[in-house]
């Protein structure tokens, strides 16, 4: 194996393809295509695998979309909560679909893309969500339209609907309710509709997921509405596909005993900071060791979580945090200036490669 200084992040394509496997099979009995929220995961150096499984990509901001269109191909989904002038203009040189998050900019702009399938994203007022901060129907919501009337008035306009109303939504009985819900209350306007979108946040690659009933589901509404089904997997697309491997620095002890390792929880896997969740050590087996295990910044709440392990921790140790695809690498940050760990991928023939590192130079481009 490859000598890799840590920290890095090393996604194993073997665990991906798991996934990808899973797209493959909903594609096949339900119709519906999955593009890949870039917001989550835009490590292109695996889209070339990616990219034989799934149908593009969706984004939410103007180099999301760029970065799909040159890395990965195929479809390029643009949406975004608000653009600019200069922004349209650009994205309108390459998407195939351009997706509004609210009318008044679907009139300001409708012109600039009217050559494009053009789409609004939709609040269907109902959502599934572990997670206030991230629930898109929240209160006071920003994201979509929310009148129906008002969706009504411009559907001649668009082609398309977009729902994205989900966060780690694994409940079956939940998604085939939601999406029974929004074909009642739609229903007028989704048959004017080209394609439909189900957004993000659906945990269809979960262990034991009913995939024959989720993609009936799918394959009833498309037939319903004639329109094409869209899934746009994050989480679900390279969920379990990678690790964050760190090595204990520094033992101290302040009534317990607390590693410190070479990486951040508030740098590099700042989602658990966020939601105040800890990552899981795939390094380790459980046992009766009790570590607090911290990152190196100064922060004093930078801390992956407290452990209990089968061995004691000691200095050069190596722990690797596991699940650590999915809004990582899309959040690192240069805070403290510590190193930002490189990025590392293992073939599907077992060959490790290092795709990216990191050094002063980037920390300084960063900053002027």
């Amino acid at each position: 194996m490859l000598d890799l200084r840590t920290p890095y992040y090393l996604i194993d394509e073997t665990k991906l393809l798991k996934n990808l496997e899973i797209i493959k099979t909903i594609r096949e009995q339900s119709g519906a295509k999955s593009v890949l929220a870039l917001k989550c995961f835009s490590t292109w150096s695996v889209f070339g695998l990616m990219s034989q499984y799934m149908d593009g990509t969706t984004s939410s901001s103007l180099f999301e979309a760029q970065l799909g269109h040159d890395k990965f191909g195929k479809e390029v989904h643009a949406y975004s909560v608000a653009y600019s002038v200069d922004e349209i203009n650009t994205v309108a040189k390459f998407a195939d679909k351009v997706i509004f998050n609210s009318i008044s900019q679907l009139n300001l702009f409708y012109d600039s893309v009217s050559h494009l399938k053009v789409g609004l994203r939709v609040n269907p007022g109902i959502s599934y969500s572990h997670f206030d901060l991230a629930d898109p129907a929240r209160k006071y919501s920003r994201l979509g339209v929310c009148s129906l009337q008002e969706l009504d008035d411009v559907s001649e306009h668009i082609s398309g609907i977009m729902f994205h109303f989900n966060c780690e939504n694994d409940d079956i009985e939940n998604i085939a309710d939601s999406i029974n819900q929004i074909a009642n209350k739609y229903s007028h306007v989704l048959k004017k509709m080209q394609w439909v979108s189900f957004g993000g946040g659906i945990y269809f690659t979960k262990d034991n997921y009913p995939l024959e009933k989720f993609c009936q589901v799918l394959k009833d509404f498309s037939e319903t509405f004639g329109v094409q089904v869209y899934l746009e997997p994050g989480e679900a697309a390279i969920t379990g596909c990678a690790e964050l491997v760190t090595t204990v620095l520094d033992i101290v002890h302040n009534e317990i005993d607390i590693a410190i390792v070479d990486a951040s929880i508030e740098a590099h896997m700042l989602d658990h900071l966020i939601y105040h969740t800890h990552p899981n050590i795939s390094s380790h087996e459980a046992g009766d060791n009790s570590i607090l295990i911290a990152g190196r910044t100064c922060l004093a709440g930078d801390l992956f979580g407290h452990y209990e392990l089968d061995a004691p921790l000691k200095i050069g140790d190596i722990v690797s945090f596991s699940d650590a695809a999915g809004y990582t690498m899309v959040k690192k940050n240069w805070f403290n200036g510590v190193a930002m760990p490189s990025i590392a991928v293992k073939r599907l023939n077992g060959t490790v490669e290092l795709a990216r590192s990191f050094d002063y130079n980037d920390y300084i481009n960063c900053l002027s």
